[in-house]
Parts: structure tokens; C-alpha cells; sequence
């Protein structure tokens, strides 16, 4: 009889070898199992020793068992190698599957699997953002503008504000740098990024506390700044360990604080208490941080990233908390607004990324990626000025200038995410000082006019050069 299950040799080795195709066995060691052939189909067929020509049924069997690495090779000389590495010697060869050497039986392997190159799976993506810790992050940034709501009433905010803010741009300037560096030291070590951590922001503290008092004389208003400070600093210590849990426990006084204060008056001594209760709670939990950083063995001592690496970064923070401040003073809730957008738009510079590797592949030729980058560019900065827009409405400042100041931060950091630190930092210098200028010198309404306009400069130039720099594949390899 002959049919899909027939056994007979000469003729049918194509059906017997898509019914085990169908189903794989485990590979075996050829030279461990000398009764392959008796064995073929539940012993009805023996193989023959002595034959001149080749034992086709062996051969068929044997094509099933290594079809899974027959099948996508291009040449019978990689079935070859297979078979060599597979343990096949040149006598097993002539005796078991009658062919004369190896060469032959490959071509044979080769011309009888069909051949098969199976879809490699699909790359994880190495980009994929933790949604849940970038919004945590942008609430962390938030959350410390509860203090000034807790103490309002305790102190005159409005006559001791200068004193505040130039503590804050120096804090935010320092933390810039220092984050950027501490980054720097994480490739050498963990032990050697705390120790960094440690002296950079105790030193950022101290210069921020001393430049706050030249205009404040001394005085309680000095203790608030270095209060700011040193919160400021620590902060900074568990956002770049990666500790944002712990730092939104430390704060859990300040929320607790605010949430009752529309039902129930704290009194003068919880307005004090639960800020520095936070303060408290944020240093300790900086200190064990660093403490866990130490507990880490030192590794090889390298090369010390020179210290200019940083310097962009530092500027560029100075700049955008010039920036910032300025458009605070038309409206503080528009910096609420701006500092909670800071998580959504953390979350779209990893997805940029990923979404950029992904053009990359997708893309032949460099145009092509050019223009798929742009694209990518253009959806995610219109994803986060939209995700600002209905804050900015709310807002009493002009929407355009607090989203062309948003395009601007958010392109920056973008630019500084691929190492590109000094054109973003001097386009937002340039247009800090251009702001400041305004402000200082236009009479109203030229501020609230003016503004809107030099960051949208600012936002055209660093677009500009986002889809120049980014727009090659070499920053994306």
C-alpha cells in the first residue's frame, strides 16, 4: 500500500518527512544512538548495512530531526558544519545513511528541507518608560510649594521674595550640574557617585544659603533660604538614586498639612512643624541613601570626568530658572503648572528615544530617517503642549508664553538627553537675558508681550536644531 502514512521505501520519503516535520522530536547525538534505524516508525523498517546507494528512509528521518537548522541555511556547506558539529564522523556517514562523505550528505539535508529564515523577534524596547516614577517625579517637584502655603500667613512671602528666589536659581543652576556629574560618576561606581552626591550638594547648600544673604542682611528670612537650600539639596541626592518612594514619604507632613487646611486651622505651631518635619524627614532619608551608597565596595579608580563636562548643564539650569521665575511673577499657578508637567514630559523624552530607534530600523536611507525623527519630534512635543494647554488656559499669564516657554524647556532637555549640553544652553542663556532685559526695561504691557516672543525664538532655534542634530542616525546607534 502506499499513502501519507506508507513506509515503503523509494518514493515516499517526502511524505514521511512532512509527518515528522510536523512533529519534532528532541535532538539526539548520532554516535549515542546506534539503533536510530531500527527504531525509525516503530521499528518497521531496519536499516541495511552494506548497501551501495544511500538509505534514504535514514536520511529522510534525519532530515526531520535537524530541519529546525537545515532550513534556514544558504548553502549545503553550513548543513555541513551542522553535521560536523552534530558528532557525525565519515564512517558513521558511509554506514548508517550510505553516503560516501559529509559533503554529500549535506547536500542531500540540504536539497530535501525546504528552506525556511524565521522572523527574528522583536527587540525589547530599551527606552520603555516607568510611567508610574515619571509622574511620581513631576508630583515631587510640586509638592515642596506646600511649605510656602503652610507658612504663608506666618511671614510676609511678597516682601521676602528675592531673597527666596535667587536661593532657588542658585540651588536649581548647582543641582543641574551636580546631577549631570553624579550621572557621570554612576558609570564608575555607586560608591563613588554618593561621594560626589555628598560634597557637591552640602557645597551647593552652602553657596546658595550665602549668596541668598547678601540681600536679606540676616535675619529669620536667611534661615528660611537655607532651609530651601538644604532641602533642595537632598532632594536632589534621592531623585538621582533613583529614591523617589522614599522622598514622598519624607514630604507626607506637607500633604497632610495642606489636605486639612481647607476644613481645620493648624495653628502657628503646626504651620512651622510640619515643614520642617518634611525637611527633617528628607534630610535623614538623604542621609540613608548615601549611607547605602558607601556600603558599596569601591570599584577600580578610573579617570575622573573633568569637571567642565558639567558646566553646560549648570547654565542651563540658570537659565531656565531665570525663565521660570519670570514667568511666575505674571502668574505662580503657571508655574505649578509647568513644574507638574515635568513628569508627562520626562515620559515623552523616553519615548522619543524609543520611538526614534524604532524609525531607525524602519528606515533605508538617511532621508527617510530624517524625515520619520521629524515626525517623531513633532509628535512628542505637540503630545506634551497639549497635555499643558488646558493648565494654561486656566492660568491668568498668556497660554502662548507659558507653552513656547514648555517647547523650550522640553527641547532642551531633550537635546541634553543625547549629550548636546552646550547649543541648548546657550539658546536658553541667550533668551534668559533677552527676558531679562524686557522685563526690566519695557514698560506694560511690552513685558507680557515681549516674552511670549523671545522664547518663541528660543523654541524655533532649539527645534531647529533637534531635527539637525537628532535627525542623523549616528546619535541614535
Amino acid at each position: 500500500m502506499s499513502g501519507p502514512m506508507s513506509l515503503e521505501p523509494g518514493g515516499t520519503e517526502q511524505d514521511t518527512l512532512a509527518i515528522r516535520l510536523s512533529a519534532p522530536r528532541p535532538r539526539r547525538r548520532h554516535h549515542d544512538d546506534p539503533t536510530l534505524a531500527i527504531r525509525l516508525s516503530g521499528g518497521l523498517f531496519s536499516g541495511r548495512r552494506g548497501r551501495k546507494g544511500p538509505d534514504e528512509e535514514a536520511v529522510s528521518a534525519l532530515a526531520a530531526e535537524l530541519a529546525e537548522g537545515v532550513g534556514p541555511a544558504v548553502h549545503p556547506y553550513e548543513v555541513a558544519a551542522l553535521l560536523e558539529a552534530d558528532g557525525l564522523s565519515a564512517a558513521l556517514i558511509k554506514e548508517r545513511y550510505g553516503h560516501p562523505d559529509l559533503f554529500s550528505l549535506a547536500a542531500a539535508l540540504y536539497e530535501r528541507v525546504p528552506r525556511a529564515f524565521p522572523e527574528p523577534a522583536a527587540p525589547a524596547d530599551p527606552w520603555r518608560p516607568d510611567t508610574v516614577r515619571c509622574l511620581l517625579r513631576g508630583l515631587l517637584f510640586a509638592l515642596p510649594a506646600l511649605a510656602y502655603l503652610l507658612t504663608g500667613p506666618l511671614w510676609r512671602i511678597d516682601r521676602h521674595a528675592p531673597v527666596l528666589i535667587v536661593a532657588g536659581v542658585v540651588s536649581w543652576a548647582w543641582g543641574q550640574a551636580l546631577g549631570h556629574r553624579a550621572h557621570l560618576r554612576l558609570v564608575t561606581g555607586r560608591r563613588e557617585a554618593t561621594r560626589t552626591l555628598l560634597a557637591g550638594s552640602a557645597l551647593g547648600a552652602a553657596l546658595a544659603t550665602g549668596l541668598a544673604a547678601i540681600p536679606a542682611g540676616g535675619g529669620p528670612v536667611t534661615a528660611v533660604a537655607a532651609a530651601q537650600s538644604l532641602y533642595l539639596g537632598a532632594a536632589g541626592v534621592l531623585l538621582v538614586l533613583g529614591r523617589e518612594r522614599l522622598l514622598l514619604a519624607a514630604l507626607s507632613p506637607l500633604i497632610a498639612g495642606a489636605a486639612v487646611l481647607p476644613w481645620w486651622e493648624p495653628g502657628t505651631l503646626l504651620r512651622l512643624a510640619l515643614p520642617l518635619l518634611a525637611l527633617f524627614g528628607t534630610l535623614a532619608a538623604a542621609a540613608r541613601a548615601l549611607g547605602a551608597g558607601f556600603a558599596v565596595p569601591a570599584a577600580a579608580e578610573g579617570p575622573r570626568p573633568l569637571l567642565r563636562l558639567s558646566v553646560p548643564y549648570g547654565l542651563f539650569g540658570l537659565a531656565a530658572a531665570v525663565l521660570v521665575m519670570l514667568e511666575g511673577r505674571q502668574d505662580p499657578y503657571a508655574v505649578i503648572a509647568l513644574t507638574l508637567s515635568m513628569g508627562p514630559a520626562e515620559w515623552l523624552l523616553y519615548r522619543y528615544r524609543g520611538w526614534s530607534v524604532a524609525a531607525l530600523r524602519a528606515s533605508a536611507t538617511p532621508r527617510a530617517f530624517l524625515l520619520r525623527s521629524s515626525g517623531v519630534l513633532a509628535l512628542c512635543l505637540s503630545g506634551y503642549l497639549l497635555l499643558l494647554l488646558p493648565a494654561a488656559l486656566l492660568t491668568d499669564s498668556d497660554a502662548a508664553g507659558l507653552l513656547l516657554l514648555a517647547a523650550v524647556l522640553w527641547t532642551a532637555l531633550l537635546l541634553q538627553a543625547f549629550g548636546v549640553a552646550w547649543p541648548p544652553a546657550a539658546i536658553c542663556l541667550t533668551a534668559a537675558v533677552a527676558a531679562g532685559v524686557v522685563a526690566r526695561l519695557a514698560p506694560p504691557p511690552g513685558p507680557a508681550l515681549l516674552l511670549p516672543a523671545v522664547c518663541g525664538a528660543a523654541a524655533v532655534c532649539l527645534a531647529a536644531c533637534a531635527v539637525t542634530v537628532l535627525g542623523r542616525p549616528s546619535p541614535h546607534v
